[in-house]
């Protein structure tokens, strides 16, 4: 008999005292018990490795000075990890998910899963060669609300959709930051480790993921106007990108970094021919369901008439907030149970979303850079 409830024993690569999503993996992983940390490399630096470490009741042999040694140390031991969370600026990940799966482990990474699509695709063919699981934590897709509205789409409740909107606007990189000192500004904007997608790579391809998760639908064109607006920037913190889906939808993404007054601004708002939809993640706990007959309806998580998708994402009563933590969990505890039960989820983010997304990447920054209008949303498989 498979034990669904006894914890997969995690490893986490990056993510130390000073990182800003290290902790937010670690919590979430573990807020519902299918997960235990029991190891890391935390930091490049030993001793902030071993410091992280003791903060979150790892033994000092546990955590390791280099991702290196941890992978070769934990599958030595009998009682080692089976799934390395990979939390580490986006340069590290393709190096570290490749030798992690050939190293026998199960993969869980942050966003991008690479800097670059030809990565991506060679990294697809690792994942089937090695046989493991890989995740990818797209967090917004464990709101239980925005799976609320894809069981919703799917079901025909706002009939064909015709157009799809998502906004991701923050203003943190409103100013040059990133020569003031700001570590998490100093990566993103810096082409060696983010890749050659600034704002569209960190959160453009969260409003690109959500767009198609949530609609089911896939975006075959796009044309794309990106913008680095601050002084002395290299890569884009300002985007517009027009889609064309599959199903002959229109689309736009509106991402930006440069907007002050924003915090964390996500909203998607869908229109079918039947109704619309409208979800904001800064009030995640709230869709709003426009009619075609003038009726509107609002619908609240832990409450009637959330669907099963949106209430097996849900964990407390109605009325009490749930948000960015427990999504990020919803996606943690999918991809556990998964690995217990040997069958994949359809709710998380694998390799697929990936490749998908960092083809999107590179092609609205060279059709920006080129001003060439519409272009084909394909790739071609990595050769041989």
């Amino acid at each position: 008999m498979i034990d669904l409830f006894k914890p997969v024993r995690m490893a986490m690569i990056g993510g130390g005292n000073g990182a800003l999503i290290g902790p937010v993996h670690r919590i979430a992983s573990q807020l519902d018990s299918r997960i235990a940390l029991v190891a890391g490399a935390f930091s490049s630096k030993a001793d902030q490795s071993r410091e992280t470490g003791r903060q979150w009741g790892i033994a000092d042999d546990r955590a390791y000075a280099d991702w290196q040694s941890l992978l070769r140390a934990e599958a030595a031991r009998p009682d080692g990890a089976e799934l390395i969370a990979i939390v580490t600026p986006n340069d590290l990940h393709y190096p570290i998910a490749v030798a992690a799966l050939e190293a026998g482990f199960h993969v869980m990474s942050d966003k991008p899963a690479t800097t670059t699509l030809e990565e991506a695709l060679r990294l697809q063919e690792a994942i089937a060669r090695c046989d493991r699981r890989y995740g990818l934590t797209y967090t917004y897709s464990g709101y239980p609300l925005v799976r609320q509205a894809r069981e919703m789409i799917a079901a025909g409740e706002i009939g064909t959709v015709r157009k799809v909107v998502v906004e991701y606007v923050q203003g943190w990189l409103s100013s040059a930051v990133e020569a003031e000192g700001s570590k998490q500004a100093q990566w993103r904007v810096d082409p060696a480790r983010s890749g050659p997608g600034g704002c569209i790579g960190d959160i453009g391809v969260h409003a690109f993921h959500l767009a198609e998760f949530v609609t089911g639908s896939t975006v075959s064109r796009l044309l794309a106007d990106l913008a680095a607006v601050v002084p002395g920037r290299v890569l884009d913190d300002d985007c517009t990108v027009l889609l064309k889906f599959d199903n002959g939808a229109r689309g736009v993404i509106v991402a930006s970094q440069i907007s002050i007054g924003e915090l964390n601004g996500l909203r998607l708002r869908v229109y079918g021919d039947k109704g619309s939809l409208d979800w904001r993640q800064e009030e995640p706990n709230r869709l709003t369901w426009h009619k075609d007959d003038g009726r509107t309806e609002i619908l609240r998580t832990g409450t009637p008439p959330i669907g099963p998708s949106g209430a097996a994402a849900t964990r407390i009563p109605g009325g009490h907030p749930e948000g960015y933590l427990e999504a990020f969990a919803n996606i943690y505890r999918d991809f556990a149970d998964s690995l217990r039960e040997g069958v994949p989820s359809a709710l998380v983010p694998g390799i697929e979303d990936g490749v998908r997304s960092l083809a999107f990447v590179e092609a609205a920054v060279t059709a920006s850079r080129t001003a060439s209008g519409w272009v084909s949303l394909e790739h071609q498989d990595v050769p041989a």
